[in-house]
């Protein structure tokens, strides 16, 4: 057989049917990697900064020496688990492809790959390695999608919206999905945010599988979703686009946050507050975290809705200074599918046939 090296836009395409190995170290994995990617290290992270200061203090051949001193024990097992990975994945080692890719397309996906050449794999590697995916991840972000911003104060149920405007075709971003955070004060409780890096990565991964042409709704957010800060022209993209603002009263919206968060820990509450204090005001945190402990939910909770509508509003009343198109839909309750459907009505847009 014979390795072949192909660039980004194949190596993508070529992804969903096939197996894809990262063979970069532990440490480089874990602070991104393209999404679906198997983690086949090479080198432990040790191991890799022996072989980096081989190369740059000695020469290219003793770093090459040492690599395969660590490679050469490895060689079986890893062929080995490449088998189980493919039968796994109920995938023929003749007929599809293993993606190989290292950092920019060097010497260990190139050792990994002709292992597995040998051995009898169809085998191809990335031009370019992970670097190239980074470089196309950014550039899917200055593409001019056709967002329709998804907008209602805190507590109208945003996100089981998205989810139910995708149920009906609609093509939908979930920002807060992607992120693992719910934006508010309480939406990092319980979730481990991913890195910035793999917060773009999956993001333009997502958006690189919709129709750019086609409405893509998307939830209206603040550029940093808690520790995670939106691509710069993304946000302007959003700032632009139309969008939906659903109108739904305080106390429906109350309700549904101290149902949303009731249950979640004091402890956890507390400190989700008090992250919020300088914005917040000492007085209201006070009174927040009074009402919490003598287990006034809907009193900590009422405080903290005043709060984020006052917010959200001086955000609205900028875009429609701006001459923004800002459709505004009320709705009597949050109910994600009724008010779905209201959506879809009000931009006469066709629900797509449900199936039984």
């Amino acid at each position: 057989m014979m390795i072949g090296c192909i660039d980004i836009d194949e190596f993508l395409t070529r992804s969903a049917g096939s197996l894809l190995l990262d063979v970069r170290s532990p440490g480089e994995f874990a602070h991104a990697h393209i999404p679906g990617a198997v983690h086949f290290p090479l080198f432990t992270d040790e191991e890799r900064k022996v072989v980096g200061t081989a190369y740059k203090q000695q020469s290219r051949e003793e770093a090459i020496k040492i690599g395969l001193d660590y490679f050469g024990v490895k060689m079986r097992p890893m062929v080995e688990e490449v088998e189980r990975l493919l039968q796994e994945r109920s995938l023929d080692k003749q007929q599809h492809s293993v993606l190989v890719h290292c950092w920019r397309g060097g010497m260990r996906s190139a050792g990994v790959a002709w292992l597995l050449d040998l051995y009898g794999f169809k085998v191809c590697t990335l031009k370019g390695g992970y670097k190239a995916f980074r470089n196309w991840a950014l550039s899917q972000f200055e593409l001019p999608y056709n967002l329709r911003v998804l907008g209602g104060y805190t507590g109208s149920g945003k996100t089981v919206i998205l989810e139910e405007l995708r149920r009906a075709n609609e093509q939908v971003i979930d920002l807060e999905e992607i992120a693992q955070h719910r934006g508010s004060a309480f939406g990092g409780i319980g979730k481990q945010q991913p890195t910035q890096e793999q917060f773009e990565n999956d993001l333009a991964l997502q958006l690189t599988r919709l129709n750019p042409g086609k409405v893509i709704w998307i939830e209206d957010e603040s550029q940093r979703i808690g520790q995670l800060q939106l691509p710069g022209a993304l946000w302007k993209n959003m700032q632009s686009a139309a969008s939906v603002f659903i109108e739904i009263p305080f106390d429906e919206r109350l309700d549904y946050i101290t149902n949303e968060y009731g249950t979640l820990p004091l402890p956890e509450l507390e400190a989700s507050i008090l992250r919020i204090k300088k914005k917040l005001g000492g007085l209201e945190t006070k009174n927040a975290i009074h009402c919490l402990h003598d287990g006034d939910l809907a009193g900590c909770f009422g405080i903290l809705l005043r709060y984020y509508d006052k917010c959200y509003a001086k955000g609205l009343n900028a875009r429609e200074r701006s001459g923004l198109q800002i459709k505004k839909i009320k709705c009597s309750n949050v109910h994600a599918g009724v008010n779905c459907m209201t959506i879809i009505e009000n931009y006469q847009l066709q629900p797509a046939a449900t199936t039984k």
